[in-house]
């Protein structure tokens, strides 16, 4: 089967690769997490990966603490992320990079555009860490800029649910699900599928992304092949 994508970005949430920890790593779901990736880039694939922080640091939640002070913690934690999803892909035998977007040569590359893309070009996944290396602004926008940046053909957003509902649907039993909607839709109607910049972003650079379900990982591949899982988000 041929996929149906040439180069994708996936979002990683950090509480993702706790697991049922809810905080931490968990190399267990990690592991089940990479094989998936793995498969994806073995079909000939161009891999980015954007993580969160979540499962060792919010910022919204530190308190007292000066925000931008925060931010920068998530950004560190970010960074511990990348290098355990890289690590596990290594030992699966996939050829990594790990580019931050806080300059720290002694564990990552400095994030570079043209240097990332030509690491997917021959065929190394690329892990992006810190962000958009700014306070203030969301994993998920970073994962909008990287994927506008690196002109990927879809934003991959793996999330706790199987797509995009009107409603909480963990709250709501009548929660509706959407096929398909638009980032006009999730801002206007304040979704909670991310926050208005990174759907703005998407939006503004024609960027199409699909939301799905990570609890079951091999969601990754299938969504790669064009199978019909979660919620298709475009621009019309």
């Amino acid at each position: 089967m041929e996929a149906k994508y040439k180069r994708i970005l996936l979002k990683l949430s950090g509480e993702a690769l706790a697991g049922d920890m809810k905080h931490g790593l968990n190399y267990e779901v990690i592991t089940e997490i990479c094989h998936s990736i793995k498969k994806v880039a073995d079909a000939g694939v161009q891999v980015a990966i954007v993580v969160g922080g979540g499962n060792f640091w919010r910022g919204r939640s530190s308190g007292a603490m000066d925000r931008t002070r925060a931010d920068h913690i998530g950004m560190l934690a970010t960074a511990m992320n990348a290098l355990a999803v890289a690590d596990v892909l290594e030992s699966l035998g996939c050829d990594v990079r790990v580019q931050t977007a806080i300059t720290m040569q002694k564990v990552a590359e400095p994030y570079i555009r043209n240097r990332a893309v030509r690491h997917l070009e021959k065929g190394r996944i690329v892990i992006f860490g810190c962000g958009t290396g700014n306070p203030f602004f969301s994993t998920d926008t970073a994962a909008s800029l990287r994927a506008v940046e690196i002109e990927a053909d879809i934003y991959f957003k793996a999330t706790l649910v199987d797509g995009v509902y009107n409603k909480d649907p963990h709250k709501y039993p009548d929660a509706v699900k959407f096929d398909t909607l638009t980032f006009a839709k999730i801002m206007y109607e304040n979704l909670g599928v991310m926050d208005s910049t990174a759907a703005a972003m998407c939006r503004d650079n024609k960027m199409k992304m699909l939301v799905f379900d990570l609890s079951r990982p091999d969601n990754i591949y299938d969504a790669v092949m064009g199978k019909n899982v979660g919620t298709i988000v475009s621009e019309e």
